[in-house]
């Protein structure tokens, strides 16, 4: 009797099933809203019985027989993932899906890179990046959507592994005008009375703030935001400063004012830049490939932050 199921629709069911959302779960495996309904239409026809129940602006919950069938699906998918695995391991070669996740604050500065040249060296993976706060990235990893995740060293849950790649110092990021901006260092304590621009992420955030509530200071948040690029255009028009790891090579902000990059000085903990993978994750002759490949293309540039170790032509397009 042939499969009444692909494997890409279970992907699809337990994508729905743990987001509650099947424009959520769209973003989440990176395909349209109507790939995923019709996904889930067809799984239920096959079967013959309901596996979520629509609730008009309250998204879909799943039946008593959904939440079995999700739970089944998510074994179905793991034994298929070691089946590619073995098959990559017997073979010796490198391919087949990875999906790679990215704290949001140096996403699109580092993993693009890495990205293109593993997939130079590697042309038969198929890669799939995800943009994630730190919270978020943990949560991938658990339920086997990462397969890895480029991350901070912060609150590592026991039940993960960190593989370091790099130290980061922490840097006061100044528009160019701004009083501190010529100093060769800042302190807390001096920036303590400016306006902040806050990046204001889980986790991230309480590392950023122990810099001062370390010295018994709290600092003036003029301005929060959970992206990079806005908190590096409204430090650059004046708003305030902000303070950030991740020193990306250019000096200008996305709207092309110029910025200052200031070492922080005094009793600060630089962050550590490295590979969150989850239990079990090195089974993989993939996953392997690409820690092998971070652990030889990142490498620390001191007070500079991290370069790449990646010597290759322009491509052609």
């Amino acid at each position: 009797m042939p499969l009444r199921f692909s494997l890409r629709q279970l992907e699809y069911l337990v994508a729905v099933g743990e987001a509650g959302s099947i424009a959520q779960a769209a973003e989440r495996v990176n395909v349209s809203s109507p790939s995923i309904s019709a996904a889930i239409s067809q799984l239920e026809e096959a079967f013959g019985l309901p596996l979520f129940v629509r609730r008009h602006a309250h998204g879909l919950s799943l039946t008593q027989g959904g939440k079995q069938f999700v739970e089944q699906a998510k074994l179905v998918l793991a034994e298929a993932a070691r089946l590619n695995d073995l098959a990559n391991t017997i073979t010796g070669k490198v391919r087949g899906p990875l999906n790679v996740g990215c704290l949001l604050t140096f996403a699109q500065v580092v993993l693009p890179q890495l990205r293109r040249s593993f997939v130079d060296a590697h042309p038969e993976v198929d890669f799939h990046q995800f943009e994630r706060n730190q919270s978020e990235i943990f949560e991938g990893l658990r339920n086997a959507a990462l397969d890895l995740a480029l991350s901070y060293e912060m609150n590592i849950p026991a039940d993960l592994e960190f593989v370091p790649l790099a130290s980061l110092p922490p840097y006061a990021v100044l528009p160019e005008a701004h009083p501190l901006a010529h100093l060769p260092a800042v302190s807390a304590a001096e920036l303590a009375d400016h306006p902040m621009i806050l990046l204001d992420l889980p986790i991230s955030v309480d590392y950023f703030m122990s810099f001062f509530t370390g010295l018994g200071l709290r600092p003036r948040i003029a301005e929060r935001t959970r992206d990079m690029a806005v908190m590096q255009s409204l430090v650059g028009q004046g708003f305030g400063y902000s303070i950030a790891n991740i020193r990306p090579w250019s000096d200008r902000s996305p709207d092309g004012a110029r910025l200052r990059y200031v070492p922080l000085r005094g009793p600060v903990r630089p962050m550590r830049l490295g590979l969150v993978l989850s239990e079990g994750a090195r089974a993989s002759q993939t996953v392997r490939a690409f820690v092998d490949h971070c652990q030889a293309a990142v490498a620390p540039e001191g007070t500079q932050g991290v370069k790449l170790r990646i010597d290759r032509p322009p491509r052609d397009f």
